[in-house]
């Protein structure tokens, strides 16, 4: 087959001193930074991007790709050892990753979770790789309205549908929108919210909203909260070998292809990332292990309940590289961090990005391959090394964000009103923390937002002004129908809990009234 062939010359581009030692370099940051709490792998990309600004774009990407997976490596280490999951995509693996860690098998939890991690990422590079000509054809089935579609399904699909509230969820996205609109008019030139700022001809770099709004907004909410939380103790024991059994294997290779399978669809769908196909996943270990009376899950911790959760989330993460890199659509924070990366560079994902840039885009599908790797070698063994890092003190490890996040956002533009623009934006992701309002939204909104407008209009301007081409094709009708099947299932879930919440509070009113 073609696609193995021109894998195999990338992976010959990868094969350096040079390269592997940016893949080395790239996954020992990206876990360092995904392993500390409240960070994340889309922080990780976003504290890390300036740091690549110096390399040639493959170097740059290649390390992109280990960082990108170092990251999600590194977000269940102080889930499974402190109950304090570094990204949203952990939680899960946290269930019984940290009743593990308490029973005495911390090192196993980390594993478990290493492997399931490897596992997930491997398949779904793989399926990425095999089918992508698949995904090329479907691509260039797309014109401006099919991408407007596309954009409007992954606006409501992450605000609407995803968040809690939808409210909230919309409120964020219409933040995202207003800073995507400040800077010149790509179709007329005109400049657009500039306050007539020079510095705000070309808008607000991605880079600034990125930082201010996952580094300086976190750094202020940890702050906000450092005499109102008890203090966590140090990890755990990871005492033991981190490497199971062929009986445990024989237990966990299934939840690892169970994981894999719910994690590889959700990742190329704009649902906000791994969240839901992680509690899927989680949902049918406990379900089945119920049915098995299994003892451990839900009290010692089950190795199942790691391996699913985990490959699910690397399984994602792999898939939704496939949609970026193939579609241009980013379906989740972190994938969207990767698309700034490429825009950077003066790229856009896309069908004809494997026609112009071919000779990037294999080193970087190989690169993801070797990066799983070398983040298996690193985290199987080290893992007890990694927990070290949480034992720094909160005050100083949040400085020091601080410090590396003025420091990357100056160095892009050397702009002193870039380092203004970040403090503010800093204050409205604290803020939007502080009233649990989604941070993803305004990522997903101020990235796409421009690709948005520009297809609308380009779709008006071909059609004259006739509405009725935003739904004139089969792609776009089927888009807008799977996005009211989801919009209405979202009510429906939100009214039930509603509902739900009005019970218990009135079942707890009325034994205080008597």
């Amino acid at each position: 087959m073609e696609q193995l062939s021109l894998l195999g010359e990338g992976l010959a581009g990868v094969l350096t001193p040079m390269n592997l030692t940016l893949l080395l370099i790239g996954a020992l940051l990206g876990t360092a930074v995904g392993v500390l709490p409240g960070l994340g792998s889309a922080m990780a990309v976003a504290l890390l991007l300036p740091v690549t600004f110096t390399l040639d774009p493959t170097g740059a990407f290649i390390m992109f790709a280990s960082i990108y997976f170092g990251g999600l490596f590194g977000d269940s280490t102080s889930g499974i050892l402190l109950n304090t999951p570094g990204n949203s995509s952990a939680i899960a693996t946290t269930f019984e990753g940290h009743r593990m860690a308490k029973s005495g098998r911390a090192a196993k939890a980390l594993g478990i979770s290493a492997i399931g991690a490897f596992t997930g990422g491997m398949i779904a590079c793989a399926c990425v790789v095999m089918f992508s000509p698949y995904l090329i054809v479907l691509a260039r089935a797309f014109s401006s309205p099919e991408y407007f579609a596309l954009a409007v399904f992954a606006f409501v699909a992450i605000s609407a549908v995803v968040a809690e509230s939808v409210v909230r969820g919309l409120a964020a996205l219409g933040l995202g929108l207003a800073l995507a609109l400040v800077g010149t008019d790509s179709m007329t030139g005109t400049q657009r919210f500039t306050l007539d700022n020079p510095s705000l001809f070309e808008g607000i770099s991605i880079i600034v909203i990125t930082v201010g709004l996952l580094a300086l907004g976190e750094v202020l909410h940890q702050a906000s909260r450092i005499h109102r939380e008890a203090h966590i103790g140090g990890p755990v024991t990871t005492e033991g070998s981190p490497f199971p059994t062929r009986k445990e294997m024989r237990r966990i290779v299934p939840a690892f292809l169970r994981g894999t399978a719910f994690g590889l669809p959700f990742g190329t769908i704009p649902v906000g990332g791994s969240e839901v196909p992680t509690f899927l996943a989680y949902g049918t270990e406990k379900a089945l292990a119920a049915r098995r009376h299994d003892p451990d899950f839900g009290t010692r911790g089950a190795l199942q309940g790691v391996a699913a959760p985990e490959a699910a989330g690397n399984a994602t993460a792999g898939s939704a590289m496939g949609a970026l890199l193939v579609l241009g659509l980013p379906t989740s924070a972190t994938a969207a961090m990767m698309l700034a990366a490429f825009q950077q560079y003066g790229m856009q994902p896309g069908p004809l990005l494997f026609e112009t840039s071919a000779a990037l885009v294999w080193p970087l599908l190989a690169s993801l391959f070797v990066g799983l790797i070398i983040l298996l070698i690193i985290n199987l063994p080290f893992a007890a090394v990694w927990a070290k890092l949480l034992l720094i003190p909160r005050h100083y490890l949040y400085a020091g964000v601080t410090v590396i996040a003025m420091l990357g956002t100056y160095a892009i533009s050397s702009s002193t009103l870039d380092l203004w623009m970040v403090i503010a934006i800093g204050i409205v992701g604290f803020l939007m923390r502080r009233y649990s309002i989604p941070l993803a939204p305004v990522l997903i909104a101020a990235i796409l937002g421009p690709l948005a407008e520009l297809e609308l209009r380009r779709s008006l301007a071909q059609s004259e002004g006739d509405v009725s081409t935003l739904f004139s094709s089969t792609i776009t009708l089927t888009l807008y129908a799977l996005l009211a099947a989801a919009v209405a299932a979202s009510i429906i879930q939100h009214t039930r809990h509603r509902r739900r919440r009005r019970v218990e509070a009135a079942e707890r009113v009325e034994p205080a009234a008597r």
